[in-house]
C-alpha cells in the first residue's frame, strides 16, 4: 500500500520523487555550515607547514562563503535531478527547417538548469580558489613584516594581484569551454585583427604593468620610501599590479600610473644619507664691517663644531636692497624626517642668539631657499 502511495504520479513525478528532492534540499540546508568548516579544516592541512603561525580560523572564515555557496548549488542540483518534469519540456526546436538545415536541434529544459548549475558551480569553484590566493597573500604579508628587508612588503601585495589576474582569465576560459562549449583554442588563434586591436587598446595596461616589472627588478624604492616623483611628494604605501599608491605629508592618498612612476623624475628620499640646509639672513645695512665678520665667523664656527652637522660654512653673499645677506649651508643626517627638523630648529634659535649678542638687527626674516 505504501509503495504504491509514493509511486503515484503527479504533474509528472511521482511523491517518492518529490520527497527524495525536499529530503536532499533539506540535508543540504541543514549541514551546508557543518560540511564548510569539515572541509576548510580539511584543507588548512594542506597548508599547515606553510602557515605555522598561523590560526585555521582565518583560513576557515575565508573559505567559509564560497565552500557554503558550492554544497548549496550542489545540493540544488542534485536534488532537481531527481525530478524528471519539468525537464523534460522542450524549449526550442528547429524541427520544423530540418528539410533545409538537415540538423535538427532540441534544447530541452533540463539541459538548460544543467548548464546554469555548471556555470554557477565553476564560479563557486574559483571563487574558492581566489580565497586561498588571499590567504596564502596574508600568510606572506606576515612573514613579510617580521623581516628587515622591505622589498618583500611590496613584492607580495603585486604577486597577489597578478596571481588573481590570470586565475580570473583561466576561469573565464574555461566557463566558454565547459559551459558554452567554444573551442578555447580555436577562439585564441582566431582572434586576428581583433586581437591586435584589443592588445593596442590595451597597450597603456600593458606599459603600467611592465613598469610594475622594473620597479621589482631596479627596486628604486620600498614600501615606505619617501619619494618625490615629478614634484609629488609622500610616502610609498603599496606597488600594484598597474599603480603606485602614495601617501602625501598632509595623508592624501595619490595614485600614480607605474609608467609615470619609471618615466618621471624619481627622487628617493629616504635614501638619501645626508640632507643639504641652505638659506640666508639679512642684517641690518647700519651693521658694521667687523661685527658682520664676527657674526659670519660665529656661525661658522657653529656648524663646524656641531657633532651631528658636516660641511657647515657662513658667508657674506651679497649686498640686498635692504639687507647685508648672508648664506648658511650645511647638511644635516636623514636617518628620519624628526631629525632634519630639530637640528634646523636648534641652529636657527643659535644664530638668533649670535646676532643678538654682537648688538646686530636683522633687516629681514631668515627665507630658506631650499633643502
Amino acid at each position: 500500500m505504501n509503495d504504491k502511495f509514493f509511486e503515484q504520479i503527479f504533474w509528472g513525478n511521482t511523491i517518492k520523487e518529490y520527497c527524495l528532492f525536499a529530503a536532499i534540499i533539506l540535508l543540504g540546508l541543514l549541514f551546508k555550515r557543518i560540511i564548510s568548516r569539515a572541509l576548510s579544516s580539511l584543507l588548512f592541512r594542506l597548508f599547515r607547514n606553510f602557515a605555522e603561525d598561523v590560526e585555521d580560523g582565518e583560513f576557515v572564515s575565508l573559505l567559509l562563503k564560497p565552500i557554503e555557496l558550492f554544497i548549496q548549488l550542489f545540493t540544488y542540483y542534485t536534488a532537481v535531478n531527481q525530478l524528471k518534469h519539468p525537464l523534460d519540456v522542450r524549449v526550442f526546436s528547429n524541427a520544423a527547417q530540418i528539410h533545409k538545415t538537415k540538423l535538427p536541434v532540441e534544447v530541452y529544459l533540463g539541459q538548460v538548469i544543467d548548464k546554469v548549475f555548471l556555470f554557477l558551480i565553476i564560479l563557486s569553484i574559483f571563487w574558492i580558489v581566489l580565497r586561498i590566493i588571499d590567504f596564502v597573500a596574508h600568510v606572506l604579508t606576515y612573514k613579510a613584516t617580521i623581516t628587515e628587508n622591505k622589498a618583500d612588503d611590496q613584492l607580495v601585495p603585486f604577486l597577489k594581484e597578478l596571481t588573481k589576474t590570470i586565475t580570473c582569465f583561466i576561469g573565464f576560459f574555461v566557463l566558454l569551454g565547459y559551459v558554452f562549449e567554444i573551442n578555447v583554442l580555436t577562439l585564441i588563434t582566431g582572434l586576428g585583427i581583433g586581437g591586435l586591436a584589443v592588445a593596442l587598446a590595451a597597450k597603456e595596461s600593458l606599459e603600467n604593468l611592465i613598469g610594475s616589472f622594473t620597479i621589482f627588478l631596479d627596486k628604486p624604492f620600498t614600501v615606505g620610501d619617501v619619494v618625490k616623483v615629478d614634484g609629488i611628494e609622500g610616502t610609498i604605501d603599496k606597488v600594484g599590479f598597474r599603480s603606485t599608491k602614495i601617501i602625501s605629508p598632509d595623508k592624501t592618498t595619490i595614485i600614480i600610473p607605474n609608467r609615470a612612476m619609471i618615466d618621471g623624475v624619481l627622487e628617493n628620499v629616504t635614501r638619501r644619507n645626508y640632507q643639504r640646509i641652505i638659506f640666508m639672513i639679512g642684517l641690518s645695512y647700519a651693521t658694521q664691517q667687523e661685527t658682520v665678520k664676527a657674526i659670519v665667523n660665529e656661525i661658522t664656527n657653529l656648524l663646524k663644531e656641531h657633532p651631528k652637522i658636516q660641511d657647515g660654512s657662513a658667508r657674506f653673499e651679497a649686498f640686498g636692497e635692504s639687507s647685508l645677506n648672508i648664506q648658511i649651508i650645511y647638511m644635516v643626517p636623514n636617518e628620519n624626517a624628526a631629525i632634519p627638523a630639530e637640528i634646523k630648529e636648534e641652529i636657527n634659535y643659535k644664530i638668533i642668539g649670535i646676532v643678538q649678542a654682537n648688538g646686530a638687527d636683522f633687516a629681514i626674516k631668515p627665507t630658506l631657499l631650499k633643502s
